[in-house]
């Protein structure tokens, strides 16, 4: 217990430093991995088995959110084959050079050696994207899906290669795994059944490990890909984002595990770090390929570009890339070190770059050369509020009923606005006036205060950073009228009220105060009446 204290002191602390430089936590978690080798502190064993298991979560909450349709979209299937094929050929032709040059550790390396590193670098961490994604809440922004769309393609090139350099195909068996289909039909009139507990999270961890990741396994195929499979399977459960945000904790809490494991990888010395800032230097490239590839695909420049940069950095799976190097006497051993060394910048980088904000991104897409709007793809036209005098901004649970109670009971011309796509076709055919949308785009903004019509903004976004975001283009855009938004804590609501916001709501709050409406009514003799309550997904269930 005495050494698994001093990780969690090194760990905490070195995360809390980060915090106060006002960087991602995992920053300093990255940096405890290499203290903690440094200090020569005796190694914990059951480590790679929780960085293990928090990224068989990940990739299993993914699965749940996942619309694998957008696998099928050119922007993704295109782009990730084509950016994979640059990555290479440049990559390779870079690392050449540097030999050429004389850098240590590349001089004397074949071509086939050399490919072989360009292939690692290829791949973008599924692991720090989809973290930097949740905590802005911007899963389902389409930048997102189209981002997590590429790093679930990578996932499955991933399978092949570790299949074709394993020397053996997977078991005959493996064909079985079509009957998940069915048994999955099974698994969720379970899951029905299990309430709103710890049963449901433990039903999820047991789903991600043994018909997820074990069983896959055991036939010859990579885990990890088996408990996002499985996600895929069950998502369509009406408690598939509940399971996910029960997960959510547990999930973060064994994911430090993984990101202080890449510090233990091995110490650096001089010329290592010199080797793994080379591969940092073209961590722009590989964005900029990104930003090309997906706005010459009829995305936004905005878009592009906020895809790009979350996908700036080195994956976890480069250094399974290198292992198997090492395993077939292509490379050295130095270079797994040399590679935890690279993933481990990357990660630094890319955390800065992401953490300036979209401000940043709206101030270089502006400098781009203009686009046409009506060629563009048909999610990034602009959506019309019309004669609106109110926009609610996220059409989840609190902004469904905010919704409803200020058209039904206010007789307010509302409008609703949503990036997730699917929701925005569910409620459309329920009759509200919806549309779909980015709030933390200052494009959106713009267009909206154009409408003249808008005289209230209510942030009712699940995420207080997604929130944060979108207060800042709507001040950057010059919106002069009133804005409202919810919280989850007390010290969001502050925030929210020192930065301008005239009315600042925590959600628990409000649930109380309509309870207290409700027994009120209930004494008055009205207890009879229904009310209605919105529902998990925003339709609303009368009670």
């Amino acid at each position: 217990m005495t050494v698994v204290a001093i990780y969690l002191v090194i760990t905490f602390g070195l995360g809390g430093l980060a915090l106060v430089a006002r960087l991602p936590p995992l920053v300093g978690f990255l940096a405890a991995g290499f203290v903690i080798n440094a200090l020569d502190v005796e190694d914990i064993p059951q480590l790679d088995v929780l960085a293990d298991l928090g990224v068989t979560l990940l990739l299993f909450a993914i699965g749940l959110k996942l619309d694998v349709r957008i696998l099928l979209r050119r922007e993704v299937w295109l782009t990730t084959s084509v950016h994979m094929t640059i990555s290479i050929v440049l990559g390779g032709a870079a690392l050449w050079l540097a030999a050429v040059a004389g850098v240590a550790m590349l001089a004397g390396q074949s071509m086939q050696t050399i490919a072989l590193l360009a292939f690692a670098l290829s791949f973008s961490s599924t692991v720090f994207v989809v973290k930097v994604l949740e905590e802005r809440g911007e899963s389902h922004a389409l930048y997102g899906r189209v981002a997590i769309g590429i790093l679930v393609m990578q996932d499955i090139i991933a399978v092949v290669f570790l299949t074709a350099t394993s020397g053996h195909l997977p078991s005959p068996w493996a064909l079985a795994l079509v009957g998940l289909w069915p048994l999955t039909r099974v698994l969720r009139r379970i899951w029905s059944r299990l309430g709103h507990g710890e049963m449901q999270s433990l039903f999820g961890i047991v789903m991600a490990l043994v018909p997820g990741y074990a069983l896959f396994s055991a036939l010859g195929l990579k885990g990890d890909l088996g408990a996002l499979v499985i996600g895929v399977l069950l998502a369509s459960h009406p408690a598939s984002s509940e399971l996910a945000r029960s997960l959510f904790h547990i999930k973060e809490l064994l994911l430090v595990g993984f990101f202080v494991s890449i510090g233990l990888t091995g110490l650096p010395d001089l010329p290592t770090v010199g080797v793994a800032a080379l591969m940092v230097l073209l961590l722009p490239f590989k964005a900029a390929w990104y930003v090309l590839l997906l706005s010459r695909l009829k995305l936004r420049y905005r878009t592009a570009l906020l895809a790009g940069l979350s996908l700036m950095n080195y994956s976890e799976f480069g250094l399974i890339v290198v292992s198997v190097g090492v395993s077939v006497g292509m490379l050295a051993e130095a270079w797994l070190v040399e590679m935890s060394i690279a993933v481990a910048m990357s990660f630094v980088v890319s955390a800065l770059v992401n953490g300036r904000g979209h401000l940043m991104v709206e101030k270089i897409a502006a400098r781009l050369p203009a686009q046409d709007e009506h060629q563009l793809h048909p999610e990034e036209r602009p959506g019309d509020a019309s004669d609106a005098e109110v926009v609610v901004i996220g059409m989840g649970r609190v902004g469904f009923a905010a919704y409803q109670r200020l058209t039904d009971h206010y007789g307010l011309r509302v409008v609703g606005v949503d990036y997730d796509g699917p929701r925005i076709e569910r409620l459309a055919a329920e009759g509200l006036r919806v549309i779909e949308g980015d709030a933390t785009d200052l494009y959106f903004w713009n267009q909206l205060r154009r409408s003249g019509s808008v005289r209230i903004a209510v942030l009712a976004m699940p995420r207080h950073g997604a929130n944060v975001t979108a207060l800042e283009c709507l001040r950057e855009s010059g919106f002069s009228g009133k804005v409202a938004a919810v919280a989850r804590y007390d010290d969001e609501v502050q925030w929210a009220k020192d930065h301008g916001v005239g009315i600042a709501f925590n959600v628990y709050a409000g649930a109380g105060l309509e309870l207290a409406d409700q027994v009120a009514d209930g004494a008055d003799g009205s207890s009879g009446e229904a009310t209605v309550r919105p529902s998990e997904n925003g339709p609303s269930e009368t009670t």
